[in-house]
């Protein structure tokens, strides 16, 4: 097996990489090949491309994403290979924390690499909420002074220092706000990315999200979301591990009510 860097000039062969179920990974792997904190490989079989990988780095914390074997390669070791291929990268190796969220075809494998659950996603689709309920007026539109307000409550809440990230889509974004930030909602980062101090705020955004959208994915430990979407009769369609190797972290999971993606938790 052959371990190369993932390229522009690769993305052509994405419909033959592209997992059935999932959403189009095409913009995400353009990303990574433009992006200096990402660093994407492909392992060559016999001069065909049999699976990918990429590591994402947030300063002390690494994501591995978008980790695929393409049918036909599968059940010969690459996927555990693509996983030790960028947990000893040297990226990777200089990182306190690597996380990744882990499909249920996918968590045996990261689990032989030393990964270990923190915690389940529980995914939502076809979410419609008959009454129309209007935006609080709590809710405000994004405007600068609320740059520092928004990257302190994500820093303590994610344990990450990601703000580089939230800042191309903060201009998209809102925050619930009293006399303080308490919850803000990222429409154009991910799935839409939704994070709050109480339930109070992160109910208010998360219904903003739902008067355009029908999908919604948050931890389990997120115990009023959870309990919003069952007492109007949804249930989860599926799940997924968010998995960690090496330093644990006191991510506050309860506040997160929607996630980023599967690329970044």
């Amino acid at each position: 097996m052959l371990v190369q860097n993932f390229t522009h000039d690769d993305l052509d062969l994405i419909p033959e990489l592209q997992p059935v179920g999932w959403g189009d990974i095409t913009p995400s792997l353009s990303f990574y090949t433009k992006s200096s904190f990402c660093f994407p490989i492909k392992v060559v079989v016999d001069g065909e491309i049999a699976g990918i990988g990429t590591a994402i780095i947030h300063h002390a914390v690494a994501w591995l994403a978008h980790i695929i074997v393409r049918t036909g390669f599968r059940k010969r070791g690459i996927g555990q290979f693509i996983t030790e291929t960028l947990l000893n990268s040297q990226e990777v190796k200089k990182c306190e924390t690597v996380y990744l969220i882990a499909t249920e075809l996918g968590a045996p494998i990261y689990e032989k690499a030393g990964f270990e659950t923190e915690t389940e996603y529980l995914y939502f689709k076809d979410v419609r909420i008959e009454n129309h309920f209007p935006t609080s007026q709590m809710i405000y539109p994004y405007v600068t002074h609320f740059k520092d307000g928004v990257a302190e409550m994500d820093k303590t809440i994610s344990c990450e220092d990601r703000l580089f990230h939230l800042e191309p889509h903060l201009q998209n974004g809102y925050v619930y706000s009293t006399d303080k930030i308490e919850g803000f909602y990222l429409p154009t980062f991910g799935d839409g990315l939704i994070i709050a101090n109480n339930p109070s705020s992160g109910i208010e955004l998360l219904k903003l999200h739902l008067q355009s959208n029908n999908k919604i994915a948050f931890p389990k430990d997120n115990l009023a979301a959870t309990n919003y979407f069952y007492e109007r009769g949804f249930k989860e369609f599926s799940t997924g591990k968010r998995m960690r190797v090496g330093k644990m972290r006191n991510v506050r999971f309860e506040n997160v009510y929607n996630r980023v993606g599967g690329n970044l938790g």
